[in-house]
């Protein structure tokens, strides 16, 4: 079920907090809790049923480890619980890794010579990927905690309950694709007296959240998918793409994934919102970023601080010299890039952002800053030629869009643009239509180029919507709910979120 359907805005989420709070009034925070997580379930269920038993049997099996855990640091048996904390963090990364990894770890093995493995092709469970890395830091944090500073065992808190624990990992507004939540952030907000009675400033503010992320989705994420559609299909079934068709077409996507996801992220808080319940800010207008690392602070925060403190820091991170550091960022980056897809090119990826942060670290070491727009400009330059690979269906679509990008195809404009600035037809060739833009979505040429600059506009100069007061939030939501009601009533079908497929 996606948050953008009608199932779930007229069905599902009405459903979903009556009861909620009517049993949280009349029948205790319990029972309430219990109906969440029935709901959670129901919501993962709607897509794929015979995966619900998976989800419910990794939040018990990950509770009985925890538990195991705890008990052995409580005993002092320090080495006892790291063996169990590794074997749970082994079961977890084994399950992922061969619904998600094994087909393709065989076909790269397979093209090796003498390598003849059978290719497993497992369907890929909704949400793996995150509720995988959901109970990694519960087990984590258990073993860290329990640890304490000296390593003593000195954690004095109450045994985690498992009614709490599942709402954790299965709430349904963050349990399809985030945030990355941390146990101690949000287990104790569903143990909260209150968080079973109905709170109208958390039902305003987190509906106004939530429609607001709607608008971003169905007016522009759906729109700029279309534009970017076009051209990286174009160059899947081996087109040539101009330089501006092909520049239109990356700079149309990498709109289409920023209000994809900032509107998921901030229909998710918006969800919680409403159930009492506080996420962390997920998005925090990353194209505005002066460097690659802000980029990182700004763009999927908890994802980011998830391989910051799970990965990079325990692989090293900066404490085993300057070589070792750079290792340990490269490393972070390609798990990182692998993590969004079993394919070569979400390695590519993140390989490329762990190539953009080694230079810029050896870059900040020469003492050297560049001025503000510059920075920007570069940074967002470094960030739109990476997102070619990751979007792009295959290699051979990447290098067909990133010739095109660096002019190797050649230059051309629509002949109503040359003929009304005749100059540009020293730089390109005047065509009837460019075949790869708006022109095959009944869009002109102009009207594409007037709704990537509004796009750009937006993402570049207006503060995003946690910075806006409420009466702006109300103004922005008055301007955009026409569209979205007619979006989600009248579109032809219902477009999934980028991260539904990670």
């Amino acid at each position: 079920m996606l948050f953008n359907s009608q199932e779930f805005v007229l069905g599902f989420l009405p459903v979903c907090l009556a009861g909620f709070f009517l049993l949280g009034r009349f029948a205790g925070r319990e029972w309430a809790l219990r109906w969440l997580v029935a709901a959670s379930l129901f919501f993962y269920g709607w897509w794929a049923p015979r995966f619900v038993p998976l989800l419910a049997g990794s939040i018990g099996a990950n509770y009985l480890l925890g538990g195991r855990i705890r008990a052995m640091i409580q005993a002092g048996r320090r080495r006892a619980a790291r063996r169990w904390l590794i074997c749970g963090i082994a079961v977890d990364l084994g399950l992922l890794g061969w619904f998600k990894y094994a087909g393709f770890l065989a076909s790269a093995l397979n093209d090796l010579p003498g390598i003849g493995l059978p290719v497993p092709r497992p369907f890929l469970p909704l949400a793996i990927s995150f509720f995988t890395f959901q109970q990694i830091m519960f087990l984590v944090d258990l073993y860290r905690d329990g640890q304490g500073r000296d390593g003593q065992g000195r954690d004095g808190r109450a045994p985690v309950r498992l009614l709490p624990y599942a709402c954790f990992v299965g709430f349904f507004p963050h349990l399809i694709a985030g945030p990355i939540v941390r146990p101690r952030e949000i287990m104790p907000q569903f143990t909260h007296p209150g968080v079973a009675l109905p709170q109208a400033e958390n039902l305003t503010d987190g509906m106004t959240l939530f429609l607001l992320g709607l608008a971003k989705k169905l007016v522009l994420a759906d729109m700029f998918a279309r534009f970017a559609d076009v051209g990286f299909g174009a160059a899947a079934s081996g087109e040539t793409l101009s330089l501006i068709e092909a520049w239109y077409a990356a700079l149309a996507y990498a709109l289409q994934i920023y209000f994809d996801f900032s509107g998921y992220s901030d229909m998710a808080i918006g969800l919680a919102r409403m159930f009492n319940i506080r996420f962390p800010l997920n998005f925090n207008s990353p194209y505005k970023s002066a460097d690659i690392a802000e980029f990182w602070r700004r763009w999927h925060i908890t994802l980011s601080g998830f391989l910051r403190d799970y990965l990079y820091i325990p692989l090293g991170g900066n404490r085993r010299g300057a070589l070792r550091q750079r290792a340990n960022l490269m490393a972070t980056m390609l798990l990182g890039g692998l993590w969004h897809g079993a394919a070569w090119n979400f390695v590519i990826w993140g390989g490329l952002h762990g190539g953009f942060l080694i230079a810029h670290r050896l870059f900040r070491r020469t003492g050297m800053r560049l001025p503000g727009v510059p920075a920007r400009g570069l940074t967002l330059l470094a960030v739109i030629v990476a997102w070619v690979p990751f979007r792009a269906d295959g290699l051979d679509a990447t290098m067909a869009m990133l010739r095109g990008m660096a002019g190797l195809n050649g230059i051309a404009l629509p002949q109503m643009i040359v003929g009304a600035f005749p100059a540009l037809a020293w730089l390109a060739e005047p065509v009837p239509v460019l075949r790869f833009l708006g022109d095959a979505r009944t869009l002109s040429f102009p009207e594409v180029s007037a709704c990537l600059a509004l796009g750009w506009g937006i993402v570049l100069f207006a503060p995003h919507v946690h910075e806006l007061s409420a009466r702006a939030r109300g103004w922005a939501l008055t301007g955009g709910f026409a569209f979205t009601v007619q979006a989600l009533f009248f579109a032809p079908d219902v477009t999934p979120f980028l991260y539904f497929q990670f």
